[in-house]
């Protein structure tokens, strides 16, 4: 019994930390309006810790970008927190960020820049960011002043304050677009390419 205890263990540590695959079943994240005040919206002058040793001002940030905010990405070392995968639109992020990496190039293409963003400190992001081979930086926002300056959506788990998963497209300091919730995350990227091509920079 012992043994099969031991397996039983296993192959749950194993289910909770194979990021790359979505479980099937995922409760769907409704749109609840906490995003709709954000269209046309001016970036703040906020300066973010970046994984490239930088800071980055998002008010600053001239040309057309990405901006992909996301809860956390779990690791492969670590347990996600309890009750995950039951939270809507919790589970994804490292799927998301790898569509992202794979799209580079035509996000390129389309002189569109990219950032992630989440509230894990830098450390935690770099390990992400070179584990996941990703092509762009992660910006922190350990202390939640995009929730305060943007009313950006949170949520709590683990006792852990998290954004809600939602996208921008930030032309020279400005909120152009704004996808939310993004469900399933994976085919965020697609959705994005769509509307970069439909909307040309002027």
């Amino acid at each position: 019994m012992r043994l099969l205890a031991v397996k039983v263990s296993l192959k749950q540590s194993f289910v909770n930390t194979n990021l790359s695959d979505l479980p099937k079943n995922l409760p769907v994240p409704v749109d609840d309006g906490k995003a709709e005040h954000l269209e046309n919206s001016v970036l703040p002058d906020l300066a973010l810790p970046s994984t490239d040793g930088t800071t980055v001002n998002l008010g600053g940030l001239l040309g057309r970008w990405v901006i992909y905010v996301y809860p956390m990405t779990g690791r492969p070392d670590a347990p996600l927190p309890d009750g995950w995968d039951e939270i809507p639109g919790a589970r994804g992020c490292t799927p998301q960020s790898c569509s992202f990496r794979d799209h580079f190039s035509e996000l390129e293409l389309l002189n569109t820049g990219v950032f992630g963003l989440s509230t894990q400190i830098t450390e935690y992001q770099c390990e992400a960011r070179d584990r996941l081979h990703l092509p762009f930086q992660l910006l922190s926002d350990h202390s939640l002043q995009l929730r305060d300056k943007l009313h950006l959506p949170t949520f709590t788990a683990a006792g852990m304050g998290l954004f809600k998963r939602l996208t921008l497209i930030t032309e020279n300091g400005r909120i152009k677009k704004v996808f939310y919730p993004v469900f399933p995350p994976h085919q965020n990227v697609d959705d994005v390419l769509v509307w970069l091509r439909e909307n040309p920079q002027h």
